[in-house]
């Protein structure tokens, strides 16, 4: 089960969590971290906007849409997580933010590409 859209970490809480388990799902969450994530969730992906204050710093992925003046994916680097992403922002200087994507992690290859397939093979 993804949880997804909005800020999820509204709303789910342990026992939503443990009644998911309960009947067989995997749960996966993605939020923008500003809220701490309950115990229990099997799949945590993170993803920063902006000057957010982050408190979620650790989880299964990080990933971070590119450019953000604001976020500097050095800055991230130290943070407890199994995968870093970097993401192109879509819109009109998607091809420019996906070069700047795939140039950083080229340079830096802690960080892999993330990519939106359905955007890619224009399903919106």
């Amino acid at each position: 089960m993804v949880l997804t859209g909005g800020e999820p970490l509204l709303q789910v809480d342990t026992p939503l969590i443990e009644a998911l388990h309960e009947r067989c799902f995997k749960v996966a969450v993605e939020t923008n971290g500003t809220i701490a994530a309950p115990l229990g969730i099997d799949w945590l992906c993170v993803s920063p906007k902006g000057r957010a204050e982050i408190k979620q710093r650790s989880g299964q992925e990080l990933k971070l849409v590119v450019p953000q003046p604001e976020l500097d994916p050095r800055d991230f680097e130290s943070w407890e997580f199994e995968r870093f992403f970097l993401q192109a922002m879509d819109g009109p200087h998607q091809r420019h933010n996906l070069a700047i994507a795939i140039a950083y992690c080229q340079a830096h290859p802690q960080w892999s590409l993330s990519v939106q397939v359905h955007k890619s093979i224009g399903i919106r």
